[in-house]
């Protein structure tokens, strides 16, 4: 038999909440590795690491916020929690190898399709691990072709990410791809889970050992959300955001001395001064 699968059980809660944490996610990576693009590579690493594990953090809560929303209804659903966590780890990973190397080599074809090959692949993994962690009464099949089409999805999101992520400038514009972003990443979560379809075991109703979805879902959950929201502290209070992007069309080798050069010390007043002023008149 055939179970009834509701993956709205909470009607357009989960998935609005789940395409903000993507927005989310998104928008802090963006404005993260832009950020490295035309600083000295000191900061890079930083911003790197942050924007990457924002990005992994931000399509992993988006997974598992839809699934609170998921159901079954004949059957009782619970989670494998190292494979749960597992999931995470593959999501921070390989976004992180993508973000790294168009990071640190730019956006060449061959360089974005590499990166973008890798995360793709990688958020695909991770969307079909997580699902791998659900136990219940009943077997999981899949539609190869609408599987297929949800790793074509998670390819396109992740090379478009990666390509927007050191090519679009400006706060307005890279929020605004962070919103394309967050669908594209959503569309590929429904996507996937439009290919599932679960035969029930014979027999009564029975509980998988472990705690049921959403009671371990959402304690998993408050982690990623907590840091998610810490990092868009760090991004908000970053100098450049404050006082402008002025200085983002200059490479490293045209920035201002460091504080402690002679030539920086001289105009350094004046500079902090100018700053600020246009800081207030905007």
């Amino acid at each position: 038999m055939d179970g009834e699968i509701d993956g709205f059980s909470y009607g357009l809660v989960t998935p609005v909440a789940a395409y903000v944490m993507a927005c989310l996610g998104s928008a802090l990576g963006l404005r993260c590795v832009v950020r490295t693009v035309h600083r000295a590579p000191g900061w890079r690493l930083g911003w790197l690491a942050l924007g990457a594990v924002s990005l992994g953090c931000g399509i992993w809560t988006m997974h598992f916020i839809a699934m609170t929303g998921f159901s079954v209804r004949q059957r009782p659903i619970t989670y494998d929690v190292p494979l749960t966590v597992l999931s995470l780890v593959v999501a921070i990973v390989v976004v992180s190898a993508g973000v790294f190397i168009v990071g640190y080599r730019g956006a060449a074809p061959a360089t974005l399709t590499l990166a973008g090959g890798i995360t793709g692949l990688g958020v695909a993994a991770m969307h079909y691990l997580g699902m791998s962690a659900m136990r219940l009464s009943g077997d999981i099949r899949y539609d190869k072709l609408t599987v297929a089409l949800s790793v074509v999805i998670a390819l396109v999101a992740a090379t478009a990410a990666l390509w927007a992520a050191v090519s679009v400038r400006g706060f307005l514009r890279s929020l605004g791809a962070s919103l394309v972003m967050g669908l594209a990443i959503s569309g590929m979560h429904y996507t996937g889970m439009a290919a599932m379809s679960i035969h029930l075991h014979a027999g009564p109703a029975q509980a998988a050992d472990g705690p049921s979805g959403v009671s371990l879902l959402l304690p998993m959950l408050l982690g990623p959300v907590i840091f998610l929201i810490l990092a868009g502290v760090v991004v908000m209070f970053d100098p450049v955001l404050i006082l402008g992007d002025g200085e983002w069309d200059k490479p490293a080798s045209q920035l201002p001395p460091a504080a402690d050069s002679p030539k920086s010390a001289a105009g350094a007043g004046h500079q902090d001064f100018s700053r600020a002023q246009n800081w207030l008149v905007r």
